[in-house]
C-alpha cells in the first residue's frame, strides 16, 4: 500500500463524501419543505421516501452497468446525474418537479457508491482492503457532518433551495476522477480486454514502484484458480449453490440496516423541533453528534483486520440497537449529546463494515451486480422507512420511530450471526471459490 493507492482512495472517497452530504440533506430540509408546500406528516414522509425509489432504480441497474461497461464509467456518470438533479431540486417551481428531480437524484446517488466499492475492492491489497473500504464509508460520515454545517449556514441565508443548489457544485469533481482513476485491471481481464488490462497493470506497477523510490516490486504469487472461476457470472448465480447463502444474508442485512437508519434519521430534525430546538440549531447539533461516527469508522478499520468482518458487524448492530433505545429516552440536552455520540459511533461502525464486507462476497465479473442488488434491496427498506417512521411517530409518539429502528438493527444482527462468513485477510479470487 503506497501513496499511489492512497491517492486513488482519496479521489473515490471524496466523491462519496459529496454523496454523503446529499444523503442526509432531507433531514435538514424536510421541515422547511413541509411548511412551504403545506404537507401533512405522512405526505412529508412519502416525499422523503421518493428519493429511495430513485435509489432503488440506480442501485439495481448500477451493478449490471458497472459489470458490463466498467466501474470507472458508471462512477463518473453517477456524479453528473446527481449533481444536475440537485440543481433542479433547488430551482423546482412546484412539488411535482421537486419530487421528480428527487427520483433522478436518487438514481445518481445510488450508482456512485456501488461502482466505487467495486473499483476500490479490486485496486486495494488484501491485507489493507477491509480497513480502507471501512474508511471509504467513513467519508460519507464526514459528508453528513458537512451537510449539517451547510444547513446551519445556508438555511437561514437562503432556505432549503440554496441548500440544494450549493450541494450541486461538487459534480465538477468528475473531471478529477477522469484524470486520476484507472479502470479495474481485474474487470478488464474478465471482459477479455487483455492488452488494456496489461497496460493498466504496467502503469499501476510503475506508479507503485515510483512511490517506493524506484524499488523493484516482488514477483506475484502463483494462485491456483478453479475452472469454475472463469465461467461467466450471470444474474441467476446470485441464487446458485455457491452464493445463495451470501445473497440471503446480504439482502436481509441491507434491508433492515437501511430501514433502521432512515427510520429515525429522516425525522431527527422533526424530533428535535418537538423537543424545542430550532432547526438551524438542531443541524449544528446533528453535525456534532455525527462526529461520533468518525471515532466509529476509525475503530472499525482496526477491528476489521483484527477480529474480522462478521464479529465487528454483529457488535456494531447490537450496539446500534441498544444505543438507539437509550437515546430515545434521553431526558435532557446533556444526555442527548452523550447518547447521540455513542449511537452514531455504532451506527456508522455498522455502515463501515457493510461497505467493506459486501463486495468481498462475489467474484469479479459479478461483484458490482451482487453489490448493486443488495443495495437495491436495502433501498426498499429505506423507501418504506420514512413513511413507517411517520406512522410510528403519529401512533406511538417520537419514541416509536426509535424503537422501530432498533428492532430493525437487531434483526440484521441475528441474520448476520446466523448466515455470515469470514473474509478477513483472504484475496478476492480465493473467497469466490468457496
Amino acid at each position: 500500500m503506497t501513496s499511489y493507492q492512497q491517492m486513488l482512495f482519496l479521489i473515490i472517497a471524496t466523491a462519496f463524501l459529496f454523496d454523503g452530504v446529499e444523503i442526509v440533506n432531507m433531514t435538514f430540509a424536510l421541515p422547511s419543505i413541509k411548511a412551504e408546500f403545506h404537507l401533512t406528516l405522512e405526505q412529508a414522509g412519502l416525499l422523503a421516501s421518493i428519493t429511495f425509489l430513485g435509489m432503488f432504480i440506480g442501485a439495481s441497474s448500477a451493478g449490471i452497468l458497472a459489470d458490463r461497461f466498467g466501474r470507472r464509467n458508471v462512477f463518473q456518470w453517477s456524479m453528473v446525474i446527481w449533481g444536475f438533479a440537485s440543481l433542479v431540486c433547488g430551482m423546482a417551481p412546484n412539488l411535482t418537479v421537486f419530487a421528480l428531480s428527487r427520483i433522478v437524484l436518487g438514481v445518481g446517488m445510488a450508482m456512485e457508491p456501488i461502482a466505487g466499492q467495486a473499483l476500490l475492492s479490486e485496486l486495494l491489497p488484501a491485507k489493507q482492503r477491509g480497513k480502507y473500504l471501512s474508511y471509504f464509508e467513513g467519508f460519507a460520515i464526514l459528508g453528513t457532518i458537512v451537510s449539517g454545517i451547510f444547513a446551519y449556514f445556508f438555511l437561514p441565508l437562503g432556505g432549503w433551495r440554496l441548500l440544494f443548489i450549493a450541494e450541486a457544485v461538487p459534480a465538477a469533481f468528475v473531471f478529477v476522477v477522469r484524470r486520476g482513476v484507472p479502470e479495474s485491471p481485474r474487470w478488464l481481464e474478465k471482459t477479455g480486454r487483455l492488452a488494456q488490462a496489461e497496460s493498466t497493470m504496467n502503469m499501476i506497477e510503475n506508479r507503485v514502484s515510483g512511490a517506493l523510490g524506484g524499488a523493484a516490486l516482488p514477483e506475484p504469487k502463483k494462485l491456483e484458480i478453479n475452472e469454475t472461476e472463469h465461467s461467466k457470472f450471470a444474474l441467476p448465480d446470485l441464487f446458485g449453490p455457491m452464493f445463495l447463502k451470501r445473497t440471503c444474508m446480504l439482502w436481509c442485512l441491507w434491508f433492515f440496516a437501511l430501514l433502521g437508519f432512515f427510520g429515525f434519521t429522516t425525522w431527527l430534525g422533526e424530533l428535535l423541533m418537538r423537543k424545542g430546538y430550532a432547526i438551524t440549531k438542531s443541524s449544528l447539533y446533528l453535525s456534532f453528534i455525527w462526529c461520533g461516527g468518525i471515532a466509529g469508522f476509525l475503530a472499525t478499520g482496526k477491528m476489521l483486520e483484527t477480529i474480522g468482518r462478521k464479529p465487528t458487524l454483529v457488535i456494531a448492530l447490537i450496539g446500534s440497537t441498544i444505543s438507539l433505545g437509550l437515546y430515545a429516552n434521553a431526558s435532557d440536552f446533556t444526555q442527548l449529546v452523550i447518547l447521540g455520540l455513542i449511537m452514531q459511533f455504532f451506527i456508522f461502525s455498522t455502515w463501515c463494515t457493510i461497505y467493506a464486507y459486501t463486495p468481498e462476497l462475489y467474484p469479479t465479473d459479478g461483484r458490482a451486480t451482487g453489490v448493486g442488488f443488495a443495495s437495491a434491496v436495502g433501498r426498499i427498506g429505506a423507501l418504506v422507512a420514512p413513511f413507517t417512521g411517520a406512522i410510528a411517530l403519529s401512533s406511538f409518539g417520537q419514541n416509536g420511530a426509535y424503537y422501530l429502528s432498533a428492532g430493525a438493527f437487531f434483526i440484521a444482527a441475528v441474520t448476520t450471526w446466523a448466515l455470515g462468513e469470514e473474509t478477513k485477510g483472504r484475496i478476492l479470487e480465493e473467497i469466490s471459490q468457496q
